[in-house]
């Protein structure tokens, strides 16, 4: 990676993110609180730039993710607004499957994420024009096709994904050379992180995405949040 590329990439992912605060208002960023997203959440807060940020709170997290709720607090200032999945469906699909029914079925793990990160996700991206993630195309097989803007007709809205041509190694580039804090799970062997029970660290040489629902198929290994009727969907790219 030259200085010069990693600049041109920086510039263009900042663009982007001005862009959407100018042209999209309101819109929010859906952050998990992982490496990529930890990288848009000090652009966005840094640059004081218009993007609500908030994140999925789905009651299975590691201690170290919301432990970098107060680390974003302690660093920027900010607080991250937190959507929680609906008591009532828990406890009603814990009631019916047990705790760990996901580990049963690709239909149960899907029920699971659809009642702890869809239905929280929704509320979260009601009433706003746009939203953003921290996806990036290099981080699995379902996200090759990934493109920096796309129409997101599912939530009439525009999403974004202004890391989309990112490498891994750009992101900790972006982190170290900028002091950002990041979650220590990363530094345990987990480059992607979700819910405790259905993420584990990866050995050398594995897929970054191995460690999510590692039970399953790779091309099941999604949860749903940019997914409609339990399909991937080749969301239709908006040229810039």
């Amino acid at each position: 990676m030259s200085s010069a590329n990693f600049d041109s990439l920086l510039s263009a992912t900042t663009a982007t993110l001005e862009r959407i605060a100018n042209e999209f208002t309101p819109a929010v960023f859906a952050s998990s609180l992982a490496a990529e997203d930890m990288v848009l959440t000090d652009l966005i807060l840094r640059n004081k730039l218009a993007i609500a940020i908030f994140s999925l709170e789905t009651g299975r997290l590691h201690a170290e993710t919301l432990g970098m709720l107060d680390r974003i607090k302690e660093t920027y200032g900010s607080e991250i607004a937190l959507f929680k999945p609906e008591a009532a469906a828990v406890e009603n699909y814990v009631a019916s499957n047990g705790l760990n029914a996901f580990y049963d079925s690709v239909e149960m793990r899907k029920e699971c994420c659809r009642i702890r990160k869809i239905e929280p996700l929704n509320r979260a991206l009601a009433g706003n024009k746009a939203w953003v993630t921290g996806q990036r195309r290099a981080q699995s097989t379902t996200r090759t096709e990934l493109n920096v803007q796309e129409d997101d007709a599912a939530h009439d809205m525009q999403k974004f994904n202004p890391l989309a041509d990112w490498s891994e190694e750009d992101v900790w580039h972006y982190i170290r050379s900028n002091n950002v804090p990041y979650n220590p799970l990363h530094d345990k062997g987990y480059p992607s992180i979700g819910c405790e029970p259905c993420t584990r660290a990866i050995q050398p040489g594995e897929d970054v995405r191995a460690g999510r629902w590692w039970w399953e198929n790779p091309e099941s290994k999604e949860c749903g949040l940019h997914v409609v009727d339990g399909k991937l969907i080749r969301i239709k790219s908006v040229a810039n």
